[in-house]
């Protein structure tokens, strides 16, 4: 009886440590979308799943932990921002252990293109929102980490898709302008015009051209969505390929 009881205890521990997620898919891909509905629009059910699923990710993927703290970092720093403009004390609280948290994943992998990435793009999405004291760090932070981005991946990025392509130039464009590297700002700019006619980069890039005054009042990043690797198809694509 003991002993039968004993496999079933090893049996139901190994089935609560087997992986939820399949292993194949990269940890951006599992959270990316969750997490951004609710940085875009507001959606609490979608980003509480995306803070759930960062729990387990954190448990199940030991080796991924540096990528994993820069998404908890901007979880964090949006939890900070919605605070701030809820006139809500805990904003100082929030946004010191977001600092923190960006701290840990650059000091665990300082070249990992998934921390600079999300570092960099959480930045670019909330700097605008803190409080004016905060902002000149914040956006020098998502400088700092567009160029490293640029840096590796310069010689393929004008044949990036649509997505990927315009949030690298028009983060640069926007946190070297918010920064004021003004001629850095102006040729991205120019490269964004030239290189991608007819998207929602190359009308606000030309506004700010034609109008520098502009730029103060409105964003260039997140001006598309990103369709490549998207989760459902992915997951599919693996599933098909067992």
């Amino acid at each position: 009886m003991k002993k039968a009881l004993v496999t079933c205890l090893l049996a139901a521990s190994a089935f609560a440590q087997a992986p939820t997620f399949d292993a194949r898919l990269p940890v951006h891909t599992i959270l990316r979308e969750d997490i951004f509905a609710g940085f875009m629009v507001d959606d609490a059910d979608r980003l509480a799943r995306g803070e759930k699923n960062l729990e387990i990710l954190l448990k199940e993927r030991p080796d991924d932990r540096a990528p994993l703290l820069s998404w908890t970092a901007a979880v964090t720093l949006y939890h900070a921002i919605q605070a701030y403009e809820k006139h809500d004390a805990r904003f100082a609280q929030e946004y010191r252990k977001a600092l923190d948290l960006y701290d840990q994943a650059a000091k665990l992998a300082p070249t990992d293109g998934g921390v600079i990435a999300v570092t960099g793009g959480s930045y670019g999405i909330f700097a605008d929102r803190l409080p004016e004291k905060e902002r000149t760090a914040a956006w020098e932070s998502a400088w700092k980490a567009y160029q490293m981005m640029y840096q590796a991946q310069a010689a393929g990025v004008d044949k990036f898709p649509l997505h990927l392509k315009g949030e690298l130039l028009g983060g640069l464009a926007q946190s070297a302008q918010r920064t004021g590297h003004t001629a850095e700002a102006s040729q991205y700019l120019d490269r964004i015009v030239k290189t991608m006619p007819g998207t929602a980069y190359a009308a606000t890039a030309q506004k700010w051209m034609d109008n520098p005054a502009s730029a103060a009042n409105s964003k260039m990043v997140c001006q598309s969505c990103h369709e490549a690797g998207r989760l459902a198809p992915r997951t599919a694509a693996l599933q098909a390929a067992k």
